[in-house]
């Protein structure tokens, strides 16, 4: 019973997680269910990129607020907010990761985890 229920937080987090990127229009959202992969961190990752440094970070500023209005969570960890190339933002079960365009490309994290399930998100 009490596997479901993080399960079902879980996803709610990504989904809260989503609806801020699409708030400040993050380009190709991605979810990666790693629920079933034996050695993940993690459930979820969510991923998108900007095309700024300044979009990136308030796409990071919108995920922790829409975040913390619905379920009073904050991330435990944010890196990367002073460059604003990738920044991470760590909900233990769901790790955000929002990208400038071209550090999306040179780090490739959805091809890190391709065995996971990849479900795709149109912006706002």
């Amino acid at each position: 019973m009490g596997k479901s229920k993080t399960i079902n937080e879980s996803t709610f987090i990504s989904e809260l997680v989503i609806h801020g990127i699409q708030e400040k229009k993050g380009n190709e959202i991605v979810r990666l269910d790693l629920r079933n992969i034996h050695s993940s961190i993690a459930d979820y990752f969510v991923i998108c990129h900007a095309e700024s440094s300044t979009q990136v970070r308030a796409i990071a500023s919108s995920v922790e607020k829409e975040v913390f209005n619905a379920s009073k969570q904050s991330p435990v960890r944010v890196e990367g907010l002073e460059y604003g190339e990738w920044v991470l933002l760590d909900y233990v079960d769901v790790v955000v990761h929002v990208f400038k365009t071209d550090k999306r490309q040179f780090y490739g994290i959805e091809e890190l985890w391709g065995d996971a399930e990849m479900q795709f998100y149109k912006s706002a």
